[in-house]
This record gives structure tokens, sequence and C-alpha cells, in this order.
């Protein structure tokens, strides 16, 4: 049986962040529940359930592109959860925001790395546990 779209973003969002992302479509259904819609449809169901890049690739340049915006600290808490969902460890979470400094700038690293921190200390995990 082949799944639309709303169906297979929704299994896909699952996947990737648990209750967390219906939490998110929840929050938009009184207010912009076509938003949910397209998130799970888009996003989810098109983008992220392609082929040639697995979970973990797709949440590591998602995590990259949130941060490099700025401004998108509730959408880089959701993800940072998301990537330590798929397996990313917190080492490399903070890794691919280091990679950014170059590019970007150390304020939008240190905003990142501040929701990275309130992340792993909300999940009872450490940078430096993990690398033990």
């Amino acid at each position: 049986m082949d799944l639309n779209r709303f169906e297979k973003g929704l299994k896909k969002l699952s996947e990737v962040d648990g209750t967390a992302g219906e939490h998110v479509i929840e929050a938009l259904k009184d207010i912009a529940p076509d938003l949910g819609k397209y998130i799970v449809e888009f996003a989810f169901g098109d983008i992220y359930c392609r082929e040639n890049l697995n979970l973990q690739e797709r949440e590591m340049i998602t995590l990259a592109s949130l941060m490099t915006q700025g401004g998108c600290e509730n959408q880089l808490e959701v993800h940072i959860n998301g990537a330590l969902n798929v397996g990313i460890t917190p080492q490399k979470v903070i890794e691919v925001f280091l990679q950014c400094i170059p590019y970007t700038g150390f304020p939008r690293v240190l905003n990142a790395v501040g929701v990275a921190a309130r992340v792993f200390k909300s999940r009872n995990v450490s940078v430096k546990e993990a690398a033990i």
C-alpha cells in the first residue's frame, strides 16, 4: 500500500522527532493548520524521505542550516533532539556548530551551543561523558 505524502511525512517525522514533532503540529492546529500540514507533507514526506542521504546526514545539514540562519533557536531545539534521536552523538552536534564558525561567526555558534547545552541537560547527556 502506498502511503500518501502526509502519512509518509508523519511516519518520518515520528522517526526523527518522536512525539516532539507531533507537539509542533498540534500547536499549529488552531492558528495555522496548513503550516503543520506543509511541514509534514513537504519537509518530511517529500524531502526527508528522499534517498541518498541518511537521517543522520539530513539532521546534521539541518542543524548547520538553522544555526547559520540565526533566530531559529526553537527549531534548533527540536532538531538537536532529532539528531540525538537518530544516533548523532552530542560531540558531533557540537562539531557541526564549530565547523560553521569561519562561515557564520561566533555569535550564532554561541547561540546554537547554548541551545544544545539546554537540550543535553534536559536529556541528561553530556559531551564529556559521551566521549568516554
